[in-house]
């Protein structure tokens, strides 16, 4: 601890002590979910818990968590958990703009944000887009009120120089918002870079194991952030307890997996480099990645996605059907690899044959192994 009394320490220690109540004798570490839609209220309800849609103690210990997390040794910073990713992206958006009000979204972003596009335009709002890669969002920040960034951006995973879009935005006058969801907060901190909110899909890399449905806010203290808590109540687009309790118990391994699958991605990807049927590779850790450069700058560890092409939809498809250690799934971060064919949901502007894989906690060899064995397997 600091003179702040702030921890000090290392990612691995803070993952596990995260969020944690002060010791009582004879209680759990971590205490149980608390299962209430009320609690005793006599006379004025001055009290932090008053009713189950506004505040939850199991929350309050997972905010608390994720705020250490996002933003170690900061004063002044506030989380919010939702009951998804989407439902937190959608509480910013919708919380920080009027009718009349631009926004800038990437072009190559989460394939949901095209319905999210639609209905901010219903609203009055002018929705503009550009890619990620190249930074190319600065050309259309003029009259900005908003800045949505999504770096690694899924499934593309370009990258871009968060704090160069941030500075720029400001001095027009935009809010920033980072979707920090590839990288978790052990990979890359936005708001150390200057945004105002990280944004993300807890039920990724952050939980980890593909059981739970949660998405959280961070951001500084402040109107903005009032107005996200002020949505979540009109919303009520709140987590249950059990799914916040296994959240946080599932925080304490995260640094032990995001190290054994962000290393085992990078192995995953030199070889994948070595077979002449795969283009597009992309991983932000590769020394020869496009996004490489950028991402060393502002990112502490690389994330646990790979995606490259294959020559055709047929041969994606049998690759997948031939793994045997990779589940043929959607999401990613999981201890258990996942791979799809991205391009079977539509929303992405990939090719047929584009690959996303979700690198899990498998023995690396063992799932090097898998995935050259299932290329061999699948060639014409």
């Amino acid at each position: 601890m600091n003179d702040s009394g702030h921890f000090t320490g290392g990612d691995g220690t803070r993952a596990v002590r995260a969020g944690l109540p002060e010791p009582v004798k004879y209680e759990p570490t971590l205490p149980g979910p608390v299962f209430a839609a009320h609690f005793h209220l006599p006379g004025e309800p001055t009290g932090p818990y008053t009713y189950g849609r506004d505040e939850n103690p199991t929350w309050t210990h997972l905010e608390a968590a994720i705020g250490e997390l996002e933003a170690p040794g900061q004063d002044g910073v506030e989380t919010l958990v939702f009951a998804s990713g989407m439902a937190a992206i959608s509480s910013v958006l919708f919380s920080q703009l009027r009718a009349g009000d631009v926004v800038v979204l990437p072009s190559d972003g989460y394939q949901v944000l095209p319905l999210v596009r639609a209905q901010l335009e219903a609203y009055g709002i002018e929705v503009r887009t550009a890619p990620t890669g190249g930074d190319a969002q600065l050309d259309v920040l003029d009259g900005a009120k908003l800045l949505w960034i999504e770096s690694p951006s899924n499934p593309g995973l370009d990258v871009c120089d968060i704090r160069r879009l941030v500075e720029a935005a400001h001095a027009r006058g935009a809010l920033v918002a980072v979707d920090n969801t590839l990288a978790t907060p052990l990979g890359q901190r936005p708001l150390e870079l200057g945004a105002d909110f990280s944004v993300a899909s807890g039920t990724k890399q952050l939980t980890g194991h593909g059981d739970v449905l949660l998405g959280y806010v961070t951001g500084r203290a402040g109107e903005p952030m009032t107005a996200v808590r002020r949505w979540r109540k009109i919303v009520g687009a709140i987590p249950g307890p059990m799914e916040a309790w296994l959240a946080h118990r599932s925080i304490g391994t995260l640094q032990l997996r995001v190290e054994r699958q962000n290393a085992t991605a990078l192995l995953v990807a030199e070889a994948l480099r070595q077979r002449p049927e795969v283009t597009g590779l992309r991983y932000p850790g590769l020394p020869g990645d496009p996004s490489h450069k950028v991402a060393a700058q502002q990112m502490r560890r690389f994330g646990c996605v790979v995606s490259f092409t294959l020559p055709t939809r047929a041969r994606a498809d049998r690759f997948l059907e031939a793994l045997r250690l990779v589940d043929d799934a959607t999401s990613f971060g999981g201890v258990r690899s996942t791979a799809e064919r991205r391009g079977r949901w539509g929303g992405d502007a990939v090719p047929e044959g584009f690959v996303r894989l979700s690198v899990g906690a498998e023995d690396p060899g063992d799932l090097v192994a898998d995935l050259l064995r299932a290329l061999d397997e699948s060639a014409d």
